[in-house]
């Protein structure tokens, strides 16, 4: 996930629901498709912050020994405060920057 992204609001924001079933004209699939995106953002941000806390992990294994690493406490600030997946893949679907399909309604 990009950090420099326009800015989403990190608070809640009350929606009309109407708005999210434009596109597919069902409102649980609208649900469904913010759902799994979410899902995608939330991996690609584990994945990111697991990667940045790897590079100053100490090879010490000693459990007597607990040091605060302020880089790390940082890093995990910065993604503390970053807007939640579920908001960021609410605002892309708004703004049509998701494709999706449905393979049950392209049989038909």
């Amino acid at each position: 996930m990009n950090t420099n992204k326009p800015a989403v609001p990190n608070t809640t924001v009350t929606r009309n629901v109407h708005d999210l079933d434009k596109t597919t004209d069902n409102l649980y699939e609208s649900l469904v498709v913010i759902a799994k995106r979410a899902n995608q953002i939330s991996n690609n941000v584990k994945e990111e912050l697991h990667g940045k806390l790897a590079e100053f992990a100490s090879s010490n294994d000693n459990l007597e020994e607990i040091f605060e690493n302020r880089e790390q406490i940082e890093i995990s600030k910065h993604y503390e405060r970053m807007p939640k997946p579920v908001l960021v893949a609410i605002d892309e679907f708004l703004n049509e920057k998701i494709y999706y399909r449905n393979p049950a309604k392209e049989q038909k």
